[in-house]
């Protein structure tokens, strides 16, 4: 079994949670506007968060 360094939790946790906050929030504004591409993309696709910030940025249609 290699070792682990519990040390990578201090940078880990953190990064989880902040890409769990922002495709939350984009796949939620994403489904609302019926924008299944983005959805999708949203869904499949960690990007720490910045896929889902381009896409509430620049791509969620405006009310």
């Amino acid at each position: 079994m290699p070792n682990f360094d519990p040390s990578i939790l201090i940078w880990l946790i953190p990064l989880m949670i902040w890409e769990a906050v922002w495709k939350g929030i984009a796949l939620w504004k994403s489904g609302r506007n019926n924008q299944l591409k983005w959805f999708i993309a949203i869904f499949i696709f960690n990007t720490v968060g910045l896929l889902p910030i381009v896409y509430l940025k620049f791509f969620q249609k405006k009310s």
